[in-house]
């Protein structure tokens, strides 16, 4: 009998350390992505937004409790952008645009849904969809803000095209990308 509740007990154990596991592999990492610019314009006809002096760099970062954090190259952003079977190509995200304006009290913000980025340049061209706001024709130091259509997803295969394996930064990142994580506090 004694040796059968010793058994129990360790098959509990297992179990108990595989469901752990199993949560552990089903937690996804939401990234945001910021692009900056020192200027924009829009063609509010042909809905294309210009990133003028687009940064060389795509900066992204998680929320809490993981506390990614990184940047990857803007050419390697966009041309991410198609790839694999959960891309933004296959499901657009939504993004806010902050712009400041010459003379105004606060910056225009306008959230769009963007499409087909194009390098063009030092500008970066996207296709949008407004969502919300006043898209400007034209503004000064500009961030845009892209969020992720759901957890999990984005630019490229795995993590945002950040890193490797199932939805993960991989332990090494992706080659020629900083990678943090701030979970441990030695940000």
């Amino acid at each position: 009998m004694k040796h059968k509740v010793t058994l129990l007990i360790g098959l509990a154990a297992i179990a108990l350390s595989a469901a752990v596991a199993i949560a552990d592999e089903k937690h996804e990492i939401s990234l945001l992505f910021v692009q900056t610019a020192s200027e924009m314009a829009a063609d509010r006809e042909k809905l294309q937004l210009r990133l003028i002096n687009v940064g060389n760099q795509t900066v992204y970062f998680s929320d809490r409790p993981e506390r990614v954090a990184g940047h990857i190259h803007l050419d390697k952003f966009v041309n991410g952008w198609s790839k694999g079977d959960d891309s933004f190509a296959q499901n657009p995200p939504n993004a806010a645009l902050s712009v400041y304006e010459p003379g105004g009290e606060d910056n225009a913000l306008v959230v769009v849904e963007l499409f087909e980025p194009v390098k063009d340049g030092n500008d970066l061209v996207y296709t949008y969809k407004l969502i919300d706001g006043d898209m400007p024709e034209s503004g000064g130091a500009t961030s845009l803000f892209i969020d992720t259509f759901g957890p999990g997803g984005g630019v490229g295969a795995g993590f945002h095209g950040v890193g490797v394996g199932a939805r993960g930064p991989g332990a090494a990142g992706w080659a020629g990308v900083a990678v943090r994580n701030c979970a441990d506090g030695n940000c």
